[in-house]
């Protein structure tokens, strides 16, 4: 190994590196975790009011169509996990077989009324010219 200064330096780095790794990590003492989480909030916090943008007509239109955009795509979301439900779940989509079931028959059962309707007032009226006729 060589002994120059770039050498001691990386060593000294990587010494440095694992304990305050150590210490952000809250392995020796866990206080040092929650004083490094702390920090990291407020150093954010403190980026995050300098780097503000200040609202403009063009800002508060963006921002409103990015929302609706967001709540479409939830929409969009949400009605494509229920037709994935109905797909997978037979039993829901029955209730509209069964229905259309129940209105095939009884418009059956009215064609077959109106056919027999037919035939009687035929025969009425076929009776009745019978009697017509033959007095």
């Amino acid at each position: 190994m060589e002994h120059t200064l770039y050498h001691s330096f990386l060593r000294v780095s990587a010494v440095v590196c694992a304990i305050a790794l150590l210490f952000d990590g809250g392995f020796i003492v866990e206080d040092t975790a929650s004083l490094s989480q702390n920090t990291q909030h407020y150093l954010a916090n403190a980026i995050s009011v300098s780097a503000g943008i200040e609202p403009t007509e063009l800002n508060t239109l963006t921002a409103q169509l990015t929302e609706r955009q967001r709540e479409l795509d939830a929409r969009e979301q949400a009605i494509v996990e229920r037709e994935i439900v109905l797909q997978k779940n037979p039993t829901v989509a029955t209730g509209s077989n069964f229905s259309t079931f129940l209105i095939s028959v009884t418009l059956f059962i009215l064609l077959a009324l109106i056919i027999l309707n037919y035939g009687l007032d035929y025969a009425r009226v076929r009776k009745e010219l019978m009697y017509a006729t033959s007095t």
